[in-house]
C-alpha cells in the first residue's frame, strides 16, 4: 500500500522567483516557488507567461537560487527545503521535468530557527 499526499488546490501565492537560462541558452524564463510547487515560466510572444513544468515536491520550498557553471551555458536551479537539504536541479529539456544533480543534507527535518534552510545565495557573478 502507498500513500500520497495531494492538495486539490495549489498554492496562489508566490514565495520565492529567480531567473535565467534553464532550457536553452538565451531562453529567458523564470522559476517561481509556490510553498511546495515549483514552476518554470516562460513569456509567450504577447508577454503572457506559460508554464512549461510544474512539479509538487514533498517538503516545503524556503529558499530558492540559480547559477551558472564555468563555462556553461544554462542555469542550475539551487533549491533549499524544509527537509534540512539542499537540492541542485537542472530542466531536461526532452523528459520536461526537472532532474536532481546533487543533493545535500545539511541539518535536521522541519522548519526550525537552528537550521539555514532559507539562507542561500549566489555571488554576483552567479557562482554558487
Amino acid at each position: 500500500m502507498f500513500l500520497y499526499n495531494l492538495t486539490l488546490q495549489k498554492g496562489g501565492g508566490i514565495q520565492t522567483a529567480v531567473y535565467g537560462n534553464f532550457s536553452a541558452p538565451k531562453a529567458q524564463e523564470i522559476v517561481v516557488s509556490r510553498n511546495k510547487v515549483l514552476e518554470l515560466l516562460r513569456p509567450d510572444e504577447s508577454g503572457k507567461m506559460q508554464t512549461i513544468v510544474s512539479v509538487e515536491c514533498f517538503g516545503i520550498i524556503r529558499s530558492l537560487a540559480a547559477f551558472r557553471l564555468t563555462g556553461a551555458n544554462r542555469d542550475y536551479v539551487v533549491a533549499g527545503s524544509d527537509s534540512g537539504r539542499v537540492v541542485v536541479l537542472s530542466y531536461n529539456k526532452d523528459r520536461n521535468c526537472f532532474e536532481k544533480v546533487h543533493q545535500e543534507t545539511f541539518g535536521k527535518s522541519g522548519c526550525r530557527r537552528i537550521v539555514p534552510g532559507q539562507f542561500l545565495c549566489v555571488d554576483p557573478k552567479v557562482r554558487p
